[in-house]
């Protein structure tokens, strides 16, 4: 299989997925990057993700035969069905229900959280993080939510992940853990503990090793520089 991703410092899509492969399945993938510093029309992006998708988006996963899946949710579904024994989402029938309920949240919603904070991961936003925190009541209300997600999934799984064992679930909240830690929002201890153990996960730090390596700069990907610099 191939997973075709975007830059690993910023393509909060692509993670979802490929944390999903390597630290769930645990099953042998190849890592295809793209770049997304130009996505225009025609551009090397486009030429080579619409080969495969005709959404012309990442991520993309390829299978052996070549038949291609494309958007995060729809990946994780194809994942579940083609790896049953895999723990993509919980053996538990209400917990599986309540899991897809939280990843299609995340994978829909939170339009706050992802507009004024995009995932960056070799930054430190703490600055930008106080700011937005003290004017954006939306993005307030996002992260009350999702701790409110969290608390409730930790209460009734008794942890370590949200679920017990690591799910999509997990692998659809990792971009907010990192969202959260880059602009230094605030959270309870509890959530920081979770986002700990997210952090600890050898798949997710194996991702921000490769992020920290890219030093590649995407400016669509970092907003606030525009309205700091104007």
């Amino acid at each position: 299989m191939k997973l075709y991703i975007g830059n690993q410092n910023y393509s909060s899509w692509s993670l979802r997925p490929w944390l999903l492969l390597r630290e769930g399945c645990k099953v042998p993938f190849e890592t295809v990057k793209i770049s997304l510093a130009d996505v225009a029309p025609g551009s090397p992006f486009r030429k080579e993700v619409e080969r495969i998708s005709p959404a012309g988006r990442v991520p993309v996963l390829q299978d052996d035969d070549g038949f291609a899946v494309w958007d995060s949710l729809a990946i994780t579904e194809y994942l579940h069905e083609r790896f049953p024994s895999a723990g993509v989402w919980p053996a538990d029938a209400k917990a599986r229900a309540r899991a897809r309920c939280v990843v299609a949240e995340m994978h829909s919603g939170f339009s706050a959280l992802r507009g004024a904070c995009p995932m960056n991961l070799e930054a430190d936003l703490a600055a930008v993080g106080r700011r937005l925190w003290e004017e954006n009541a939306p993005l307030r209300r996002d992260v009350a939510r999702v701790e409110e997600i969290w608390r409730d999934a930790l209460a009734a799984s008794g942890g370590p992940m949200l679920f017990g064992a690591f799910s999509a679930a997990d692998a659809f909240y990792a971009p907010v853990v990192t969202r959260l830690q880059t602009y230094g929002l605030p959270v309870s201890a509890e959530s920081a503990a979770y986002m700990e153990r997210v952090r600890a996960l050898p798949a997710f730090k194996e991702w921000t090793e490769a992020a920290l390596t890219e030093g590649e700069y995407v400016a669509m990907d970092e907003p606030y520089r525009a309205s700091r610099d104007g």
